[in-house]
């Protein structure tokens, strides 16, 4: 639900005697824009399958028919792509992740496009805010992980891999045996999921809270000043906003990033 729809359904200023519309859990929570059985189609789903069209349709056109002299929309494919591929892959990676790239750019522009439509009139609203899509994420970079890990070492390395450190102390050993694998297997994907949906799900309430804020205290009186700052404050979160969408897709392509190194190196 956007900061608009909770306007319109307000309805009211301070000067009415209304109670301020506090935007809650209900600016998540969306009416179904058709229903297929039991399966409930939402605006956040809507809005994620239109960040994956335009990520999967800018670099198609982009790189359809790449030219030896780009043209603009090429030279900003190619830009994007080797920011993640120097920034991310291969700074943390090396060589080995280049063929990783690919896989790293569309998480880094799914992620980043996602968020932006939380700034972008009419969508107005984030879908990662949601916590199954930074779920979904965190899933598709674990399964990941773990394929990369028993690939590369097998089996029996690969177990080591994820929970051995070599040069403890004996009686250490089932201690740290046992919160390695509770920070490999369960605290890795809960975090990277958790960090990215807490940051936009803050950034979105604070947008709706200022928003509203600005149109409850707007009336002749003094308080249209107060009004003007809430407005100020909504104007700048937003701003502030665009530099957090991008970190967040920043971070949670650079952690993704991180865990395929960890698969694919020796163990401690």
């Amino acid at each position: 639900m956007s900061a608009h729809t909770l306007l319109a359904e307000a309805g009211c200023h301070i000067q009415h005697d209304c109670a301020f519309p506090a935007p809650g859990l209900n600016s998540f929570d969306f009416k179904p824009l058709f229903s297929i059985g039991s399966f409930d189609f939402t605006k956040p789903m809507l809005l994620a399958i239109i960040a994956m069209l335009i990520v999967v349709g800018f670099f198609w056109a982009a790189f359809n028919k790449p030219k030896l002299v780009p043209g603009r929309l090429q030279l900003v494919g190619e830009i994007g792509y080797t920011f993640v591929a120097r920034s991310i892959a291969r700074e943390v990676i090396g060589k080995k992740g280049d063929k990783y790239v690919p896989f790293l750019t569309s998480i880094f522009f799914f992620v980043w496009f996602m968020n932006i439509m939380s700034i972008i009139p009419v969508a107005q609203f984030p879908p990662t805010s949601r916590f199954a899509f930074p779920v979904a994420l965190a899933a598709l970079v674990f399964i990941t992980y773990m394929y990369l890990t028993f690939k590369t070492h097998g089996f029996r390395k690969g177990i080591k891999n994820l929970v051995w450190i070599e040069g403890l102390p004996k009686p250490l050993v089932p201690l740290i045996v046992v919160l390695e694998f509770i920070q490999n297997v369960i605290t890795r994907p809960f975090t990277l999921a958790v960090r990215l949906w807490a940051n936009m799900f803050a950034g979105h309430m604070l947008i709706v809270m200022f928003s509203v804020a600005s149109w409850y205290l707007l009336t002749p009186s003094a308080l249209a000043a107060v009004a003007g700052g809430s407005f100020a404050l909504a104007v700048f979160m937003t701003a502030f906003e665009l530099l957090i969408q991008f970190l967040q897709a920043y971070i949670f392509t650079l952690l993704a990033s991180i865990y395929i190194q960890g698969a694919l190196e020796e163990g401690h």
